[in-house]
């Protein structure tokens, strides 16, 4: 099994992912093998700095790398064999089974869509995070960025798409699946969030338990938290910056770190054809193991097939 790594991606890259790597290899089983994208010349220079062995990971030569502040069409398109561009083409070619990269979010998302494309069936694929639970569990929260505005019928997926991730990559049987609203009651929120309400209700498929506050985001009310891309992407930077004000006032405690974006490592877009992770520009060596951890679970359990298969009935 491969699992490919834009090396170039991420403000402090390409220090940074093989950090990354290096702390991955001290704990990757046998049968895992890393796929490093971008400068080879630079990236041997760097596995040698951090005391990796060369032998121990694979080097694909990139020429180009598509920078953070690049317009994200225009970049994936114009640039080919950018480090980007190269991971999708080898993912879409079924040469690696996931593809992670801390490089441009937007151009991330664009090659999702238009190299290895959404499942059939899947109006709008979702971003998501992980979400710690208080007693100690972890759910999953979708959207998180990638659709700021949303149909019912949108959401609904959401809820199906975050039903099968929680239940293979996190090992939960029968995922109830929320919608994160301004009360419990079946008819409050918006006129979409009512009418999401009630696809809900009519689908099987989905252990569907109604409304949660924002204040049961952190309780085990459910296993799946479904919502628009806006509302989804504000309560994510909210919890990041709790860690930070905690972190930056001296307080730890294992609960608030998991809030720590290097802890969750990064974030998978569910209901395209191939196991894709999105980790944060600023991503540490921490970070990228973990995005890197995260993309293994995804390849070990054929994730992309599960959810192809599912909505392909």
């Amino acid at each position: 099994m491969k699992i490919a790594l834009d090396a170039m991606g991420g403000d402090f890259a390409p220090d940074a992912t093989v950090e990354g790597v290096r702390l991955l290899l001290e704990e990757l089983a046998p049968g895992h093998q890393l796929v490093l994208i971008g400068n080879k010349p630079l990236i041997e220079e760097k596995l040698k700095k951090h005391g990796v062995d060369s032998d121990a990971v694979e080097i694909v030569h990139a020429e180009d790398v598509i920078g953070m502040d690049e317009h994200p069409t225009k970049a994936f398109t114009q640039k080919p064999h950018s480090s980007i561009g190269v991971g999708f083409h080898l993912l879409a070619e079924g040469k690696v089974q996931a593809f992670c990269s801390a490089g441009n979010t937007g151009a991330m998302h664009v090659g999702a869509m238009f190299s290895i494309k959404p499942c059939e069936g899947i109006i709008r694929p979702a971003l998501a995070s992980a979400a710690p639970r208080e007693n100690g569990s972890t759910g999953l929260i979708l959207d998180v960025g990638a659709n700021a505005d949303c149909k019912p019928d949108m959401l609904l997926q959401f809820g199906e798409l975050g039903a099968i991730y929680t239940k293979h990559v996190y090992g939960i049987e029968n995922p109830k699946v929320a919608l994160i609203n301004l009360g419990e009651e079946e008819k409050k929120g918006t006129v979409v969030t009512q009418a999401a309400y009630q696809l809900f209700k009519d689908q099987p498929r989905v252990n569907f338990v109604g409304n949660i506050e924002g204040r049961d985001i952190f309780s085990d009310k459910s296993d799946v938290m479904v919502c628009n891309g806006f509302t989804g992407n504000v309560v994510l930077k909210m919890a990041e910056s709790v860690y930070h004000l905690l972190h930056k006032r001296g307080f730890t405690d294992p609960f608030f770190d998991q809030m720590n974006y290097e802890a969750i490592g990064g974030s998978p877009i569910l209901g395209v054809n191939g196991n894709v992770v999105i980790g944060h520009g600023v991503s540490s060596g921490l970070a990228i193991k973990n995005m890197l951890l995260q993309a293994v679970r995804m390849a070990e359990t054929n994730l992309h097939l599960k959810i192809r298969d599912a909505f392909g009935k």
